[in-house]
């Protein structure tokens, strides 16, 4: 069997989490590869909303292995609150959770370091969620960062107080008042960390290699987009991991070879939380519209997402770096209000030359959008379950995508729910 990965193409937000959902009957180990308690991955069945940040989305089905890989640097403090968020619905989490020892993890003077970080920027600030993840990943690749495995060996408190007595003396250089903050988060932190110890703490690496030679077919899961990734995303206003299919090889342990199916999840519209470029970005009415229809708030942070036009350069760059082969389009519905849909096909550069290609810096190449217009379907979709009966408007512009993308749409999604969903069966092979 292979690894099938589904990731995000976009500057993240994409509907992932519910895709996973819809996708996981077909699997028997769904696994997080990258990313934290950034990220917030919503799931919508029954009528009940859930927002899940850490723990993969496969979780709600009790044969499926869920599993939170070595890629990914996990805050026990949030995994604490998520775990007895979901115990109203009985799962059995200690017996379908499993999670890397070699996973980072985050410490309460991450997320001070993370505020005083942002705060020396002023201006320039990235628009991090104050999470932590960016100094998490900063002392993993400084090697001098805590694991998971680390909170069953013996030395892990003085392992501990050693980096964290370094943390502060970045916090007092900057002059950034943590100390009642502090005091407060470590009781969390260690009452969370002896919690986390109940559950399965594995070698993930083995664990998934393992279910691969057992014929157990595997899907990783991304978090952010593709348009976050630490080298190929809108430098400096990205995330510090690797958002793409590479980083599921060295997220899980598994070679490139192992890697099958790669499912691209992309709005048909665009949206971005915090600072960075942004070329299509509807800064009136229009963007405020979408935003409004659409419910553009983070599902962690609540802050309001950036809106815009879908942008074909962008989306063709994280197709090509990704291997993609199957397409997901969600959010079709936001666009029913809209009597005219645009869609970004080039970018002229200040000397007029006209391309589809991303510059080296999208924060400093001025580019000019180029669109394209189409008709607008203007009816609701609700109810709507098979591709030859979309509206025709909404079929144009999907066959449209698909011939200028190379790769067919496999799903289109219609609403939040998980039934609200569009499956071209015939395209899937």
């Amino acid at each position: 069997m292979k690894v099938d990965v589904l990731l995000g193409l976009q500057w993240g937000d994409e509907g992932k989490g519910k895709i996973v959902d819809v996708l996981a009957p077909r699997y028997q180990v769904v696994a997080r590869f990258q990313g934290g308690p950034n990220a917030g991955h919503t799931l919508e069945f029954d009528n009940i909303k859930h927002v899940l940040h850490q723990i993969p989305s496969g979780i709600f089905r009790s044969d499926i292995q869920n599993i939170i890989g070595n890629g990914v640097v996990l805050d026990p403090i949030v995994f604490r609150r998520e775990i007895e968020g979901l115990q109203k619905f009985n799962l059995d989490l200690k017996a379908n959770l499993f999670i890397s020892k070699k996973a980072s993890l985050i410490l309460p003077t991450h997320s001070l370091l993370d505020a005083a970080y942002e705060k020396s920027k002023g201006e320039d600030k990235i628009g991090s969620t104050l999470r932590g993840i960016g100094p998490t990943y900063q002392d993993k690749v400084a090697r001098l960062g805590l694991r998971v495995g680390d909170l069953v060996s013996g030395d892990f408190k003085s392992k501990y107080h050693k980096l964290v007595k370094a943390h502060k003396a970045i916090l007092d250089f900057y002059e950034f008042d943590y100390q009642e903050a502090l005091a407060a988060a470590e009781e969390r932190f260690f009452a969370a960390v002896e919690f986390m110890k109940e559950f399965q703490l594995v070698n993930s690496e083995y664990l998934i290699n393992e279910s691969l030679d057992q014929d157990k077919a595997v899907l990783a899961e991304g978090a952010q987009g593709s348009l976050l990734d630490i080298d190929f995303g809108s430098y400096p206003f990205v995330t510090s991991s690797s958002t793409m299919t590479a980083g599921a090889c060295t997220g899980l342990g598994v070679s490139p070879h192992a890697i099958g199916e790669v499912y691209g999840i992309f709005k048909a519209y665009c949206t971005r939380v915090g600072s960075g470029p942004f070329p299509t970005e509807l800064l009136e009415e229009t963007g405020e519209k979408m935003r409004k229809e659409g419910n553009e708030f983070g599902s962690t942070t609540g802050r309001p997402r950036r809106c815009g036009w879908l942008d074909l350069p962008t989306l063709k760059y994280a197709v090509m770096i990704n291997g993609v082969t199957q397409l997901v389009m969600m959010k079709v519905d936001v666009l029913n209000i809209f009597d005219t849909i645009r869609v970004c096909t080039h970018y002229r550069l200040a000397d007029g030359t006209l391309t589809d290609q991303l510059p080296y810096d999208l924060c400093t190449e001025k580019v000019e959008p180029v669109y394209q217009d189409f008709a607008g379907w203007e009816q609701s979709l609700d109810g709507i379950s098979a591709f030859d009966d979309m509206p025709a408007e909404l079929t144009t512009y999907v066959e449209y995508l698909e011939k200028e993308l190379k790769l067919p749409i496999s799903f289109v999604s219609t609403g939040p729910d998980r039934e609200a969903l569009i499956h071209r069966e015939a395209v899937l092979g």
